[in-house]
């Protein structure tokens, strides 16, 4: 069997296969941060692809911690039961294990919805409010600078980290994953470029990555034993001449959340600077997550980006550069991106039985059903 059709652990959680849903923003909340309609059928068509896990969009653990005001929450109750309620209807069509992406936006919050410019709104602005990050310095010259956080603002955003994933937990995911990529807070704390603090979460590399430790431990006392958290990091910030992060850096936090019990490291790049150069092609990122599978040796690795074919995930896979393969826009353009990967590969997936006749003619054996719900 190909490779990509091959069970994976994820700390305590067993993937059927190696495809991932990686986590991809809708901005189709209400201004509360709560579900939509839209939601309810797009979990519904990830839990019916195939794929081995999903990982749902960026979700705030406060409410300026949003990119947008269209984006989800769970930072309260009501939050937590709204995800509870429809992940539990989610079950019922699938056993495929649902994850959530907890996150803060720090900078680069307080925006329009993409389609509608993105572009930031003034803390005074009906729809904006004033960001924060590890130092006052704007993403975009043109943005309102953000507020420099104090200690006792960094000790309530490990907490809102650590409340979150207590809700989350009991929503019923089966996984969580820290957003430290993308140039949203936890990698503002970690780059050079916009984290320049003279005190214990700034300065040195010690000390940049320390936020990112700090939250992930926060998070683990608070979830049940075993229970598996993954992190999201960007290797670089593509601005390697200006003195950013870099992939250097990226395998010592890897590191040390190895050390720390950390699930995996899910490995995507930029998102921390306006002025990034990024030499983007197919596979453009998988040499980071090889790089950082070669420095970690207990946790599996997801390679990103741009990874659209099924022999091009197989390759990868076979290589050794990246133990899974996530998926963003490539699940979005085809949901069955899983079946017809295993038609190509032959492979074998588990579906819905409601799809079975649909199982082409001489793939007898691709085809077969997971356990549904009464």
């Amino acid at each position: 069997m190909a490779l990509l059709f091959e069970p994976i652990h994820f700390g305590t959680l067993e993937l059927d296969n190696r495809i991932i849903i990686a986590p991809m923003c809708q901005y189709s909340a209400n201004d509360k941060g709560e579900l939509s309609y839209w939601h309810e059928q797009q979990w519904a068509n990830y839990a019916l692809s195939g794929a081995g896990l999903c990982i749902i969009e960026a979700t705030a653990v406060q409410p300026e911690g949003r990119i947008s005001y269209a984006d989800l929450g769970l930072w309260n109750d009501l939050q937590r039961a709204q995800m509870k309620a429809l992940l539990a209807k989610v079950k019922t069509l699938s056993p495929m294990p649902f994850a959530v992406q907890l996150a803060h936006a720090g900078r680069k919050a307080s925006t329009d919805k993409p389609w509608l410019g993105k572009d930031q709104f003034a803390p005074d602005h009906a729809q904006g409010w004033q960001t924060v990050s590890a130092s006052n310095l704007p993403f975009n010259p043109t943005d309102h600078a953000p507020h420099a956080l104090s200690l006792n603002e960094i000790e309530q955003v490990i907490a809102d980290f650590a409340s979150a994933a207590v809700r989350a937990v009991d929503a019923g995911f089966d996984l969580i994953e820290i957003h430290a990529a993308h140039g949203y807070l936890l990698h503002q704390f970690m780059s050079p470029l916009s984290n320049v603090r003279d005190d214990e979460y700034g300065g040195s590399f010690e000390n940049r990555i320390r936020l990112t430790l700090e939250v992930f431990q926060a998070m683990k006392q608070v979830v049940p034993e075993g229970y598996p958290i993954g992190v999201r990091l960007s290797a670089t910030d593509w601005m390697d001449a200006q003195g950013g992060w870099n992939i250097q850096s990226t395998v010592g936090v890897a590191k040390a959340l190895e050390q720390l019990g950390a699930a995996y490291i899910h490995v995507s790049s930029a998102g921390l600077h306006a002025q990034q150069s990024i030499e983007i092609g197919p596979s453009y990122q998988v040499p980071f997550a090889h790089a950082i599978k070669q420095a970690v040796h207990r946790i599996p690795v997801i390679s990103v980006g741009l990874i659209t074919e099924a022999v091009q995930a197989e390759e990868i896979l076979q290589n050794q550069y990246a133990d899974a393969i996530g998926l963003a826009r490539a699940m979005l353009y085809d949901p069955r991106w899983p079946w017809h990967a295993a038609a190509e590969l032959g492979g074998q997936i588990a579906i819905a039985p409601q799809y079975l006749r649909c199982q082409p003619h001489g793939l007898k054996d691709l085809f077969h059903p997971f356990p549904v719900q009464e």
